[in-house]
């Protein structure tokens, strides 16, 4: 009996302390900008309802520079895509949605094609605005051109996310983009690519030798819990979840993102 006491007087003093860690601390949050133009202003705004004492500190880059400050202990959990490279940490993560790219055109403009998808190789002697280096959808958009046996013609690149959306709309060319960033742009429509297609998996990163705050894992919960209560019809056709109810406790699978997916 005495020591169940003791064991309930643990449990009791660990409650109250993890209690008091979410009611007042910080979350250092890295995040690529489509992300930020997409998903996390929701999250964020829903997770300061819900825990106003805590302090939200975002840094939007690329994922390459993301890695980087999680790795120096400057963030505390990382929206990144996946796959890392091999000269990584070793991070914790864990994928949480897998998106499909598409092909930003003016809406104030003809379709691309006049049909429902579009092929990459259509996009040759197309212009193209394309981001800045440091952009995992630039890569991904260059190896997909030179794999179909073109190099792209740029018609602008070095544009950050919301500079590359505006380029588009005022008709300097098409741009390969993720699904999520085209919400709330009615000047701007999405054309799937056909097969082979163009996928990115979004990941929660972390560092594995360093415990998360009670504030990073509040949020880490929250993000898990908003994404599973999204209704197919604010995915979409190219958004899909890839946790599960399980996976709301689940401080993180430890997987690291393997060469068969595109970012």
């Amino acid at each position: 009996m005495a020591q169940r006491i003791l064991t309930d007087l643990e449990t009791a003093r660990r409650e109250v302390a993890e209690l008091a860690g979410i009611r007042r601390g910080r979350v250092r949050l890295g995040a690529t900008p489509s992300l930020c133009a997409g998903l996390l202003a929701d999250v964020l705004a829903n997770f300061h309802t819900r825990f106003p004492g805590i302090e939200l500190h975002v840094e939007e880059s690329g994922s390459r520079d993301l890695i980087r400050d999680l790795g120096r202990g400057e963030l505390d959990l990382a929206l990144i895509i996946l796959p890392l490279h091999s000269s990584d940490p070793d991070f914790s993560t864990t994928p949480i949605l897998r998106e499909n790219l598409v092909v930003a055109s003016p809406t104030s403009r003809p379709s691309p094609n006049g049909r429902a998808s579009i092929r990459i190789t259509e996009l040759e002697n197309r212009p193209l605005v394309m981001f800045r280096r440091g952009y995992d959808v630039r890569e991904a958009t260059l190896r997909a051109c030179r794999a179909a046996g073109f190099e792209p013609d740029l018609a602008v690149e070095g544009g950050e996310m919301d500079a590359v959306l505006r380029f588009v709309e005022a008709g300097l060319g098409l741009a390969v983009v993720p699904s999520m960033v085209l919400r709330n742009r009615p000047g701007l429509r999405g054309t799937p690519l056909a097969r082979p297609r163009l996928l990115r998996t979004v990941a929660l990163a972390r560092r594995k030798d360093v415990e998360p705050s009670h504030s990073a894992e509040a949020f880490r919960r929250h993000l898990n819990e908003y994404l599973l209560t999204m209704s197919p019809e604010d995915l979409g056709p190219d958004l899909e979840v890839l946790i599960s109810a399980a996976d709301a406790g689940d401080p993180g699978h430890g997987l690291r993102g393997g060469p068969g997916e595109r970012d």
